[in-house]
Parts: structure tokens; C-alpha cells; sequence
């Protein structure tokens, strides 16, 4: 599955910042807490709604704007 398949963006929701799924928590949020040294599973525990997945396409979708 490609990051653009999970990763939204739309201007009148979080001020148009990439977002996981339509959802409110947005890429920043989740790289944010995995450089504070959260765990995967540390996320997923606080955020149930979220999977390993919209984690990996937060990585991916920031790798890719790195290129």
C-alpha cells in the first residue's frame, strides 16, 4: 500500500497539514512523538484507532518530501 493511500490533505482540516487517514492527527504529530522515543507500540496504545501501517506512511510520505 502507498502513503497516498493513507496520507490526506485537505485545507479546512488542521489548517491543511498532511493528515492519516481524514483524520485529525496529522504526519507531524505522529514523526513527533516517534523522535520523542515513543514506540510503535506506544502510539497504537495511546492512539487505538491508528495501525502500523498509517505509521509506516507517515515515514514513507516524509522520506518522500525529503527526496
Amino acid at each position: 500500500m502507498s502513503y497516498k493511500d493513507i496520507i490526506t490533505i485537505q485545507s479546512g482540516k488542521r489548517s491543511g497539514k498532511p493528515c492519516i487517514r481524514g483524520m485529525r492527527i496529522t504526519v507531524y504529530d505522529v514523526l513527533s512523538y516517534l523522535a520523542s522515543g515513543m514506540t510503535y507500540e506506544e502510539i497504537l496504545n495511546y492512539f487505538p484507532y491508528l495501525t502500523k501501517e498509517d505509521i509506516l506512511a507517515c515515514l514513507s510520505y516524509a522520506a518522500d518530501r525529503e527526496r
